[in-house]
């Protein structure tokens, strides 16, 4: 059972519990440095003799450095591996979830302890995560250069390739090539509505679950902006030869420092409150369409998507200090101006939370902006569009030893993997789990293991133009609350997401 033969050759796994193997750090592609930098993943290399599957490969070219996780360590560079945990017994055919990690499309790994796919695979499925270049790497615009025009995207088209990887190998481990289940969270979740509207990943998965979608994409025009930046901050001209030419090392540099530029310039516009740099581009080639408006369109209706967000998403960003504070009512103003919302918006919740400070609301604001209302969008659109759509959000809290533990943004990814118990992602649940946290966790990977078998989650799909939203809470069983956060849907109703153009 801990030996598979993939096309490219035999690989050696271990048991995390005695029912299941991990396979770990296997190449889908080969890696995107030398001559490949910039380009489209390129087939992997294949090996002699069996390849040692026991440990996570490299990470993609960051700085971050998570609890738990390893770090990036300039110089590896076979950073486009997938990793496999499957119960199965030879001949067996079960459900497939691939899942694809967030991170701001800047930072983060399928090695976070939170991604852990033990839980999962005890409940039936072959479960398969995978890295991805990030960073300007991934998502930097490359300008054309000696007659080559390098892809957009290339983020994308690594998951892409990943996903192919599933199709032509996944049965070695007991998977079902046919019945795949793509899930993410954040920039994950807003890569799969990406793929789901881009012809390249037609057929490759069959259901999403998408937690807290980040929005926006950007314009052609944005991202070209932001190589001109990277390349000023890191003293080079914004040309393909000279960025070619510069390590890794020095782009992630200089992307963090013009990060660091918008974050201390409150004139610098949206970016200023929290500066995420890179995101997918629609340029009319990987990503045809604006996800949000390709999925209106009836892109993607032939998959089963499953959306969640967290109801107080922001309060995370703010923990960890990646977001702007705002604490006066004034800059609140010019943050509703920044971003072009309504003029009624921010009062309809400072009239919803009549005692909160004025960071609260902001919080509560742009967490519904970024992720909880864009995901309902989503939702909404795929239903409408004809799609067989399920919609939840987790409302999990209690008092910690800190004070109130709020069900913020990542806070419900431990739950459904089941990996509570690992003290790397205490911070995000707000301390050791209780009772009630783990009969939560085992409900939430019950349902994603029943929605990636095609049976459902557990409560009815949407039925336009409304329908039962699924909270997921640790006290006693979970409740349908079809009305509890109308009010606030309410008020985005005068606001359209500005759509991103190629």
């Amino acid at each position: 059972m801990d030996t598979f033969r993939t096309r490219d050759g035999l690989v050696r796994g271990r048991r995390p519990v005695p029912d299941v193997a991990a396979v770990l750090g296997i190449p889908y592609a080969a890696p995107p440095f030398g001559a490949d930098r910039f380009r489209a993943p390129r087939p992997a290399r294949p090996w002699t003799g069996v390849r040692d599957g026991t440990r996570f490969g490299p990470v993609a070219p960051q700085s971050a450095c998570l609890p738990g996780a390893p770090s990036w360590s300039p110089g590896e560079e076979d950073v486009l591996t997938v990793n496999v945990w499957t119960p199965a017994e030879p001949g067996d055919r079960l459900p497939v979830l691939v899942w694809i990690h967030g991170g701001a499309y800047t930072f983060g790994s399928s090695a976070q302890p939170d991604f852990d796919g033990t839980a999962l695979a005890r409940a039936g499925l072959v479960v398969v995560t995978l890295n991805y270049r990030l960073g300007f790497e991934g998502f930097g615009s490359v300008p054309p250069g000696d007659g080559t025009r390098y892809p957009q995207n290339r983020g994308l088209l690594d998951q892409i390739a990943a996903l192919r990887w599933v199709r032509g190998n996944i049965a070695a481990f007991g998977g079902d090539p046919g019945n795949v289940t793509v899930a993410g969270q954040s920039s994950g979740a807003a890569s799969i509505a990406c793929l789901m509207v881009t012809e390249r990943a037609r057929g490759l998965f069959h259901r999403a679950i998408v937690h807290s979608p980040a929005s926006p994409c950007y314009s052609e025009e944005l991202a070209a902006e932001t190589t001109r930046r990277v390349a000023a901050a890191a003293g080079l001209p914004a040309t393909a030869t000279a960025l070619a030419a510069a390590s890794p090392r020095t782009l992630v540099a200089a992307s963090d420092a013009v990060v660091d530029d918008y974050r201390r310039d409150p004139e610098s516009g949206a970016r200023h409150y929290d500066p995420v740099i890179y995101g997918p581009v629609v340029d009319g080639d990987v990503l045809p369409t604006d996800p949000l408006a390709g999925i209106a369109a009836g892109a993607g209706r032939e998959v089963e998507l499953l959306v969640c967000h967290t109801t107080h998403e922001y309060w995370l960003l703010d923990a960890v200090g990646s977001s702007a504070k705002v604490t006066t009512g004034a800059r609140l103003a010019r943050f509703a101006e920044d971003f072009g919302l309504p003029a009624d918006l921010v009062a309809g919740y400072r009239a919803l939370m009549p005692h909160a400070p004025v960071l609260d609301v902001y919080l509560s604001v742009f967490g519904d902006l970024k992720f909880a209302e864009y995901g309902d969008r989503l939702a909404d659109a795929h239903a409408a569009a004809g799609g067989r759509t399920f919609r939840s959000r987790f409302a999990r809290q209690r008092t910690g030893p800190d004070g109130e533990v709020h069900a913020w943004h990542c806070a419900d990814i431990p739950f459904a993997f089941g990996t509570l118990a690992d003290p790397a992602v205490q911070f995000l649940v707000g301390g050791p789990p209780s009772p009630a946290d783990h009969r939560l966790a085992r409900r939430m990977t019950a349902a994603w293991a029943s929605f990636a078998a095609g049976t459902g989650p557990g409560w009815q799909p949407l039925a336009p133009p409304d329908g039962p939203v699924h909270t997921w809470t640790a006290e006693g069983d979970p409740v349908l609350a079809e009305t509890s956060h109308r009010s606030r849907r309410e008020l985005w109703r005068g606001y359209a997401y500005p759509p991103s153009r190629p």
